[in-house]
């Protein structure tokens, strides 16, 4: 009975160094950082850097047109009239040689739908020029009066893109609205109706004032 007692001290010194030596070993693993979340504006939605995606989601908006007796025009004879859409308040066709053709639209929306320079940067956009500053769009504009009204006009060209297109427009406040007079297309057919869309602007005026 002693030498069990006397073994058993004996074995736990044998075994007590190698319980010792062993070490558990651990690893910190570090935690996966989430991707950031896209900025949010206010009313909980995200901005877009695509333009496409920007296109359609303006597409399918409503955006109620100013109402009201408005703003009447005389347009040139060579202008062709296309059907109205509830879009728009005028809608002409300007042919020019080889099939080119140009797009007139009249619309008006209520308010100053966001001011001149955020419109004019949004034309800008629809041939591929980048948008200035306030600064540039007092260089680059003109003040007209006519009939009462009181009108912003541009004129600017991609001439550099493949398919080289041309803005003439012209923003007229009227009536807690702003009209927008705008020919888009070929570079040399816009250039050539310049004379064409300065003289149609003269024509127009109130159409409570209209004879």
């Amino acid at each position: 009975m002693r030498f069990r007692l006397l073994v058993l001290p004996l074995v736990a010194l044998v075994f007590l160094p190698a319980c010792r030596d062993a070490k558990i070993t651990s690893y910190r693993v570090p935690h996966e950082m989430p991707e950031p979340m896209p900025p949010v504006l206010s009313g909980g939605v995200a901005p877009t850097t695509n333009a496409s995606a920007d296109m359609a989601t303006m597409a399918n908006t409503a955006v109620p047109t100013a109402a009201g007796d408005g703003l009447g025009w005389t347009a040139p004879a060579h202008w062709k009239t296309k059907p109205q859409s509830a879009m728009r308040k005028g809608s002409y066709a300007i042919a020019g040689d080889d099939g080119a053709e140009a797009d007139m639209a009249v619309t008006a929306f209520p308010g100053d739908v966001g001011g001149d320079l955020a419109n004019v940067n949004r034309w800008r956009g629809q041939i591929e020029l980048p948008p200035i500053n306030e600064a540039e769009l007092g260089r680059t504009s003109q003040h007209l009066d006519f009939n009462g009204l009181h009108c912003t006009f541009v004129d600017f060209a991609n001439p550099d893109s493949a398919n080289p297109q041309r803005i003439l427009g012209a923003i007229v406040p009227f009536e807690g609205a702003t009209w927008f007079f705008k020919m888009m297309g070929p570079d040399a057919l816009v250039a050539r109706e310049k004379t064409a869309f300065l003289q149609f602007l003269q024509t127009v005026r109130p159409r409570a004032s209209q004879p």
